[in-house]
């Protein structure tokens, strides 16, 4: 038997299980930037106009940093400009999923000790992971591709390459985290932060350096992928530099995995207290989750500083182009230029938040399908009290993550701490909405409990691209977003806001009354 034997029993394997979630990703990162042509066009008919947004762009340190530098003022420039940077970041975050789903995630539930006993080589199941991650990420490259190639093959090819390319490097990266850790949510969260760290690299590089040739930028894979300058004098070598990274995490991640049982990590996990301090299945709860609450809480706070400083900015983003003051209205309200952004931004950490308070839902499923919930419950603990520690997270969680945001982003402004908190906490109702959801699937249907994770995910490319799409009204009411006040700088309007209010409560107890009547799974 080889080290790789039975790869493709396991690809396929994987393939089955992501057999939705991986076109659906697919379908967004590619269709995201597909798109892009027609959005901008519309805005930025002639190339004097479009000249005229490069050089606002390149002279405005603030939206350098959030976009990237200009490399050209061609219509596909501009396409890679606008969304070749939250594309890569987007295949990042899905491939670093994936992987650490078919590796860790398999480890920590037992199931990849059972299919270890078979014919099943050593690197199989990382080789296997990495494959799916390939799938996807070459996926979306061909739709990047087709998308784009009317606005010229190689730069398509460039573009494509970058995204995919960056996607692949953050694969290997959640490889090499696998091998570290015992828990996949660690795993998970040592991967996202090295995505953040690397995001946060790249936008002061380009604060400071309009031609994207700052260390800083350098030193990140995202920065690498706007440096092969899609549509502006392509650089062919530094796709070579993404795949020489890859390869070379490859190969660490490889000889890590020969180098550890099954299951086992080179991270020792801390071992708890001699005598236990946890009273209660609210202390349960505050254990399991206040890792991701303080990792949530501080992106927000941080994210909120860093686009509280943009908002002095915004009139330059759109100057005198109507077309483009009237997407940012549809996005953020009908009120001032900078408080339609504030708006935006604003609704950007909102929907956001639907997917940390979606993640603590799902939390509590996952102790279940573990079996760690059974012990519990075989007391006197009844089902609702321990649920209801889990929720108590997702719920006013998001609250305090969504406060730390609009005092971020009031902090870095200058003023209006009042009207941004609480517009700020106005998204509530539509997170918990979503949450609501993602509950009522736990309890009603809880092997689907998982497509939370893809209401959400609809809701953000909705609330995303979709008026940047001039979608129609009809599908962008879908999202509970789409019926929010849009504050600050427009009028509160309080019967959405309760009307939200209260199909959370019902989806909640619709969810919790169909726990209570079924079987737990395992």
């Amino acid at each position: 038997m080889t080290a790789l034997a039975g790869t493709g029993t396991l690809t396929r394997l994987a393939l089955r299980r992501d057999r939705l979630t991986l076109p659906l990703w697919a379908l967004v990162t590619g269709g995201l930037v597909a798109s892009g042509p027609g959005s901008l066009e519309g805005l930025y008919g002639t190339a004097d106009a479009r000249a005229e947004l490069a050089a606002s762009m390149t002279a405005n340190s603030s939206l350098r940093s959030l976009y990237g530098p200009v490399f050209s003022d061609s219509l596909g420039g501009l396409v890679a400009w606008r969304f070749g940077t939250f594309a890569a970041v987007l295949a990042a975050v899905a491939s670093l999923i994936v992987v650490v789903r078919h590796t860790r995630e398999e480890e920590e539930t037992g199931r990849q000790e059972l299919l270890s006993a078979g014919a099943v080589g050593r690197r199989a199941p990382l080789t296997s992971a990495l494959l799916a991650a390939l799938t996807l990420n070459a996926a979306t490259a061909l739709l990047i591709v087709a998308g784009l190639a009317g606005q010229g093959l190689a730069g398509a090819l460039a573009l494509a390459l970058a995204v995919g390319g960056t996607g692949m490097v953050f694969a290997t990266v959640a490889a090499l985290a696998a091998q570290l850790t015992e828990s996949a949510r660690l795993a998970k969260g040592i991967a996202g932060g090295v995505l953040g760290l690397a995001f946060v690299l790249r936008a002061a590089g380009d604060s400071t350096d309009a031609t994207g040739g700052s260390l800083l930028t350098w030193l990140s894979p995202v920065g690498w992928a706007e440096n092969v300058r899609a549509y502006g004098d392509e650089r062919w070598w530094v796709p070579a530099l993404i795949a020489g990274a890859v390869l070379v995490q490859t190969v660490l991640a490889y000889g890590l995995a020969a180098r550890r049982d099954v299951g086992a990590s080179f991270l020792a996990t801390r071992p708890g207290p001699a005598a236990g301090r946890l009273a209660s299945a609210g202390a349960l709860a505050l254990r399991l989750q206040r890792g991701a609450l303080t990792g949530w809480g501080l992106g927000f706070l941080l994210g909120g500083l860093v686009f509280g400083g943009m908002a002095e900015g915004a009139a330059e983003l759109v100057g005198d182009n109507e077309k483009a003051r009237e997407i940012f209205e549809r996005m953020g309200g009908q009120a001032a230029l900078t408080d339609a952004f504030l708006a935006t931004m604003v609704s950007l950490f909102g929907m956001l938040a639907a997917l940390y308070a979606v993640g603590a839902v799902l939390r509590a499923h996952g102790e279940e399908t573990s079996g760690r919930a059974e012990p519990l419950l075989a007391g006197s603990l009844g089902r609702i009290r321990w649920a209801a520690g889990h929720l108590a997270f997702a719920y006013a969680g998001s609250a305090l993550i969504l406060a730390l945001s609009g005092l971020g982003l009031a902090l870095s402004y200058g003023h209006g701490l009042g009207p941004i908190l609480g517009a700020s906490l106005a998204q509530l109702p539509a997170v918990w909405t979503l949450a609501g959801v993602a509950v009522l699937l736990w309890g009603a249907v809880p092997r689907a409990a998982g497509a939370g994770w893809g209401v959400a995910g609809l809701c953000l490319a909705l609330g995303w691209i979709g008026p940047a799409l001039d979608l129609p009204r009809a599908v962008l009411d879908i999202s509970p977003y789409a019926h929010l006040p849009k504050l600050p700088g427009g009028d509160p309007s309080w019967p959405p806001l309760l009307l939200l209010g209260a199909l959370a409560v019902a989806l909640t107890a619709a969810g919790l009354t169909a726990l209570r009547h079924r079987d737990l799974q395992s």
